[in-house]
């Protein structure tokens, strides 16, 4: 897949790509491409947002200047790039992000929006396939969202994590049927006073497995 981000901070993903699986994608041929606001504005002086008509605190991302971008990295007129690729606005009013989601997000390419100061232009509505959030909460801008979403995303690639059987078993995956995944534990068996479950150091692999499940309802809100 070809994962866009655009922002008007792409060295704040210098870190980010450096990260393990990450570095994996991009080994397995799929694409990640950061594209700056700023460099395909058509106002001068490098303009990027103005005043929100109506009045109010703040500056507002220009819908000409996210429109130009778009265009300049995909070579089509902007509404047009949502027919090949998911593009998705990263604000709080969007779908709440979830690993179902992960799963469709995954499936080809994906253009993620960064908004900054008090969002993206309402317009833009024009040029997006989805609005996503992670979370009922205020960030500064869009990209630790762009992070947690793109993180969560690639992950699903076949290939990316190295042992597809973690994948099994961690939280909200099928082999869980959703639910988050049982505590863990390692060396030391006891510190502090503070002891590891005796059925994980028994041996008895059937104990483990209906000591976890246990877990898995518990957290679900099952009964014991």
């Amino acid at each position: 897949m070809r994962l866009d981000v655009f922002t008007l901070f792409p060295a704040a993903f210098e870190w980010y790509v450096t990260q393990v699986h990450v570095r994996k994608a991009l080994e397995l041929g799929h694409e990640l491409a950061f594209t700056n606001y700023r460099d395909h504005t058509p106002l001068s002086h490098l303009q990027v947002d103005d005043t929100p008509y109506g009045g109010g605190a703040g500056m507002v991302l220009r819908i000409d200047v996210v429109a130009a971008a778009l265009e300049a990295a995909f070579g089509v007129g902007a509404p047009a790039v949502r027919e090949s690729r998911r593009v998705v606005e990263l604000t709080p009013k969007g779908r709440q992000f979830d690993d179902r989601l992960a799963e469709e997000l995954a499936e080809g390419d994906l253009v993620l929006l960064c908004g900054r100061y008090e969002g993206i232009d309402e317009r833009v509505a024009h040029l997006v396939s989805d609005r996503v959030s992670i979370g009922p909460y205020v960030l500064s801008g869009g990209e630790v969202a762009a992070m947690a979403v793109s993180d969560a995303v690639l992950r699903k690639l076949p290939g990316v994590i190295s042992n597809p059987e973690s994948l099994v078993d961690e939280s909200f995956a099928p082999g869980l049927e959703g639910g988050t995944e049982y505590p863990q534990y390692t060396r030391p068996a006891e510190f502090r006073g503070w002891t590891v479950p005796e059925v994980l150091v028994s041996g008895d692999h059937g104990a483990i497995a209906r000591w976890r499940a246990e877990q898995v309802r518990r957290a679900a809100g099952g009964t014991d």
